[in-house]
């Protein structure tokens, strides 16, 4: 997947689902965020079909090729075995607690 292809598909598609639907998106997120991907692709289509826009089937089926590959498609689920547990903070690493290693203590 190209990010460029991707975004640009979300914002023809975010222009267009403002002219005809006023329905206002993030197409950053849109090109980034699988959930959110796959919600604007279905209510493109719901409107493409119960309002007659047939102009947003096409980019929904692009951004849907481009961002939802199949195998993220929601077929199936990762089992929980398939998922890495979070790594534990061990000795290490201790989180920083001096004021002059945070941001905040060097902002002005």
């Amino acid at each position: 997947m190209s990010q460029n292809d991707a975004l640009a598909t979300a914002a023809h598609l975010h222009v267009l689902l403002r002219r005809k639907t006023g329905r206002v998106t993030d197409t950053e997120w849109l090109a980034a965020n699988l959930d959110y991907a796959q919600a604007i692709v279905r209510f493109a289509r719901e409107r493409a079909h119960s309002d007659g826009h047939v102009e947003l089937l096409p980019l929904a089926d692009r951004l849907e090729s481009l961002v939802i590959t199949p195998k993220q498609r929601p077929a199936s689920a990762p089992s929980p075995a398939a998922v890495p547990a979070a790594p534990q903070p061990g000795p290490a690493q201790k989180p920083a607690t001096d004021m002059s290693s945070r941001y905040i203590g060097r902002l002005r």
